[in-house]
């Protein structure tokens, strides 16, 4: 009875999370897969037999949408800039805020890290009176320098940009938490061996710090990609993907079909290939990672 405990037991300890990823995150997804291949809108939730298989009907569809090759181009576009945005300025933060540990340090982390966990309504009831173009406080500071006033939220492509800022401001600080822990984690026997050896600080930055960041900044790359993919919340609450659908994502895209417009089989197509995006993006990086390690070694 012993032994069947020593080797059961890490099962045991894992069973809730294996439960919890089979009912919120399998299922789903195989049940989605399902619901992809079907008209199913908000009659056929009321009666089953309204609900018809039509095939790759709604795939092909999709790829035929505007809207959803334009929300395509948006989220390629919050990818590009933000993905590099935010591992560029975490990492620049950390290593400004890792040269000590007095209060004025610790102030410094919780400032940058609080927008993290600041709900997104009341992040954009804020962010909406600063991106005012009549009374905001942005195009206020703009005045003194002779620019403005800027249509934030208004103009099709400032739109884009300003929701970059945004959840740049929000995901900086998880990332920058990640990137101080792994600072923390480098021996000084390098730097101290580096000084001896006449490296300055650029040398020192180049050869040690960045290079002993590896994990970390893949870390940080593969999860805000998949953030960033899946753009969300910024949109849905500030612009609702308008001006002109210039800011709606893919994520966006696939909620309006849902649950504003009742074309579940539609959304669920919007989904699954989302999926597969998201895995192929994902897989691709590992690989690159794979690499990268054998060729160090």
């Amino acid at each position: 009875m012993k032994i069947f405990l020593n080797k059961s037991s890490p099962y045991f300890f894992i069973a809730p999370a294996l439960i919890l990823l089979l009912l919120f995150s399998l299922i789903p997804i195989f049940v989605s897969l399902i619901i992809s291949f079907t008209d199913i809108n908000i009659t056929g939730l009321a009666d089953w037999s309204q609900i018809h298989f039509i095939g790759l009907e709604n795939y092909i569809s999709i790829f035929q949408d505007p809207n959803f090759l334009q929300s395509i181009g948006n989220t390629l576009f919050y990818v590009l800039f933000g993905v590099p945005l935010v591992i560029i300025c975490s990492m620049g933060i950390a290593l400004l805020i890792n040269f000590g540990d007095s209060w004025i340090f610790r102030l410094f982390r919780l400032i940058f890290y609080a927008p993290s966990i600041t709900n997104v309504v009341a992040v954009a009831v804020v962010w909406n009176y600063l991106y005012n173009p009549q009374f905001g406080l942005l195009n206020f500071l703009l005045h003194f320098v002779h620019l403005g006033p800027i249509p934030w939220l208004q103009d099709p492509t400032v739109a884009k940009i300003a929701l970059i800022i945004l959840a740049l401001w929000r995901a900086i600080g998880v990332n920058m938490l990640i990137f101080l822990a792994a600072l923390q984690g480098i021996p000084k026997a390098y730097y101290e061996a580096a000084m001896i050896d006449g490296a300055n600080s650029w040398q020192r930055l180049t050869k040690i710090t960045i290079p002993m960041l590896r994990f970390a900044t893949f870390f940080v790359t593969v999860t805000t990609l998949i953030g960033w993919l899946q753009f969300f919340e910024e949109p849905f609450v500030m612009t609702g993907g308008g001006p002109l659908n210039s800011t709606n994502s893919i994520a966006l895209f696939i909620y309006q079909n849902g649950f504003q417009f009742s074309k579940f089989g539609y959304a669920a197509a919007g989904s699954m290939i989302l999926f597969v995006i998201i895995i192929v993006v994902t897989l691709i990086q590992f690989r690159g990672q794979q690499k990268n390690a054998d060729n160090q070694m």
